[in-house]
Order: structure tokens, then C-alpha cells, then sequence
């Protein structure tokens, strides 16, 4: 333990973590549906950092996290795998989709679930140990059209320095490797994890983070404290916001979280439509709605805060960038689009 008080270390925080509804209820009085779901059957796993506890006193955040009875409804075209990763697993620990980059799941451990998670069919659950990640290594070293690794999985920065650093020193001796992401919402459930150590070692390897963020109530003294440290350090961050009914889908909501983001130095860069994954009806928006928003915010902020709208195209078809209603077709109850191959996928958006 460090000389800060126990709250502010980051693995203090990790080992306190909120897994129950009697440890929740110290902070929140919970609805009668919340108390449901905790003694029925959650089918995705349940955590929340005390940091990220403190800030569910405002709704949008409370419904992101803690566990509802929607979850147990199961829509048509919803999927446990809606991006087809499966089908694109080179190795345990290696998703090979697009040609040229690849997806490094490096653990299944996140600090706080999200309750709409793409990956909720692995978070929480064992996986491959690190111990199998020579075959990953390997792969990449013989593949040499992989220009682009995303670490993703789980949240790698609850990793420890010393696994992270030995990974990204793996994935740097590759000559054919330009660009190393890392997918992260730690520098908002767990800012204290930002440690100037940790700094040191992404900037050494050249890392950009992806983070997640989903409404200006997360952007709290100690995320910007974080994120501020990050760029003081040169490590060059986007945001990748998921569009969530009720949560952030108006314009005003989207324009401060936007805003705060381009104050703390982390470019809007996504605002993607949420997965069908199985459970996530009552979070997803229509397709409409998410095109009406993006030209709104088009017409409303600067350029510079404004990311694209995307459709990550079911079954494994990549990001599509939707910039207009020109792009889809309604057939039933799904939209069909085109991808950056030329071919034809369909998203699930039930007609009201």
C-alpha cells in the first residue's frame, strides 16, 4: 500500500470491488426491478469499482451498470457473439477480422461491467491463461500484413505493469507492426490506476487509448486529473461512445460529454450504435435516431468534437460509417447496409 488513503489506490479499489446487491445497497437504494435481478439469474457478470459507485447517484450512469430484468429478454436478431468474433479467432487470445489489424483480447477482467457489453458472453469468465500467448506472438510475427493490434478484452490496463510492459515489448519487436491500441474505460472506473509508472510504460511503446465514455457524469475531478496526466506524458487518446436509449440519445447530452472529452485533451472519435448482443433491446436506439443526432451535432459543435457514427456490421463486417439515410434500407425489422467489401449486412431495429 502506498502512502495515499486506501481509496486512492487503484488496487484497492480493484479488491473492494462491488459484486453484490447487499455490498450496492450501502450506497444506493435500489428499485424493486434491481432487487429482482440480483436474485434471479444475471447472465452477465456484475462489478462496479467504489470510484464509479460514488458517481451512480445520477441515473444515466445507475442504468449502465446495475443489472435491470430487461436483461433477461432476449430479442430476434440479438446475438451472444453479435460480431462474429468467434468465427475469426486465430489463436486464444487473437480475433483476425479486418485484413490488416487485429483484436488482442489480453484478459477477460474489467474493474465495472457494462451491462450493454459486445463481449458480455466472455468478461468475467476464465480464459486462456497468459501463458498461451507465445501462439499469439508467434502469429503475429509470421502474418505480416498486420500493421494494427487493438489489446483489448476485459480492460488490460487492470493488468499489471509489469504483464502490460512485457506484452507491448513483445508486440514492439515486431517490425511490421505500426500501430498499438489499447481499448480501455480504466481512466473513468478506475482513474487512481493512471500512475506516472503507468505513463512511462505507454509512452515507451508508442501507445494510443481508446476509452470509453458514455456521458458527461463520468468526466468526475479525478477522470480529468487522469486523462490530463496522460497527455502530459504524450500518450495520444480517442473516446468511443456507444449510442444508448434514454441514457445519452439527445443532442445537449451528446454536445457536453463531447466537449468535456475535447477539454481533457481525448478526441470524440465513435459514436457507435449499440451490438445487438442478447439482452440489449432497451438500450438500443434506432438507426433513424442515431442519423438524426450525428446531423445535429454536425450543426451544432465544432468539427473537431463531433466523431463518426458508426455501425459495427453484425456477424464480423467491420465499422461502417453511416452518414446518411441514403446508406440503409429498411427491410422488416432490420436496416441493410453495405460494408468496405461491398457487402450486404443487416442490423436488428424493430419498427415502433
Amino acid at each position: 500500500m502506498h502512502e495515499s488513503e486506501p481509496s486512492d489506490d487503484w488496487k484497492w479499489q480493484i479488491a473492494n470491488r462491488i459484486t453484490n446487491r447487499q455490498q450496492l445497497e450501502a450506497y444506493l437504494e435500489l428499485t424493486a426491478d434491481e432487487r429482482a435481478a440480483f436474485d434471479g439469474e444475471i447472465p452477465l457478470s456484475f462489478a462496479v469499482t467504489p470510484h464509479y459507485a460514488a458517481l451512480l447517484k445520477n441515473d444515466a450512469l445507475r442504468r449502465t451498470v446495475i443489472p435491470t430484468g430487461h436483461e433477461n429478454n432476449f430479442g430476434t436478431g440479438e446475438l451472444a457473439d453479435p460480431l462474429g468474433e468467434e468465427e475469426h479467432r486465430a489463436t486464444p487470445h487473437l480475433i483476425h477480422t479486418y485484413p490488416d489489424k487485429v483484436l488482442f483480447l489480453a484478459t477477460t477482467f474489467c474493474s465495472t461491467y457494462c451491462r450493454y457489453c459486445t463481449r458480455s458472453r466472455l468478461v468475467g469468465k476464465s480464459a486462456a491463461g497468459l501463458q498461451s500467448l507465445e501462439e499469439s506472438f508467434h502469429y503475429l510475427e509470421t502474418h505480416t500484413e498486420v500493421r494494427d493490434v487493438l489489446l483489448s478484452g476485459g480492460d488490460p490496463l487492470t493488468m499489471s505493469d509489469t504483464v502490460l510492459d512485457g506484452i507491448l515489448s513483445r508486440l514492439r519487436k515486431i517490425p511490421h507492426i505500426r500501430m498499438v491500441r489499447i481499448g480501455s474505460k480504466v481512466p473513468v472506473v478506475l482513474p487512481m490506476r493512471i500512475t506516472d509508472e503507468l505513463c512511462d510504460i505507454l509512452r515507451k511503446h508508442r501507445v494510443w487509448l481508446s476509452l470509453h465514455f458514455i456521458h458527461a457524469a463520468e468526466i468526475s475531478p479525478e477522470t480529468q486529473a487522469a486523462c490530463r496526466k496522460l497527455s502530459d506524458h504524450g500518450i495520444g487518446m480517442v473516446s468511443q461512445t456507444v449510442l444508448l436509449k434514454g441514457i445519452n440519445d439527445d443532442t445537449q447530452t451528446l454536445v457536453d460529454l463531447f466537449y468535456g472529452l475535447l477539454e481533457i485533451n481525448v478526441k470524440p472519435y465513435y459514436l457507435l450504435q449499440c451490438d445487438p448482443v442478447r439482452g440489449s433491446a432497451h438500450f438500443r436506439t434506432p438507426v433513424e435516431k442515431g442519423i438524426q443526432l450525428i446531423r445535429s451535432l454536425h450543426g451544432n459543435m465544432c468539427g473537431l468534437a463531433v466523431p463518426q457514427y458508426v455501425i459495427d456490421a453484425p456477424g464480423g463486417g467491420g465499422k461502417v460509417p453511416i452518414l446518411g439515410a441514403e446508406q440503409i434500407r429498411r427491410d422488416g425489422d432490420d436496416v441493410v447496409f453495405i460494408n468496405y467489401e461491398g457487402k450486404e449486412f443487416r442490423y436488428p431495429d424493430p419498427v415502433a
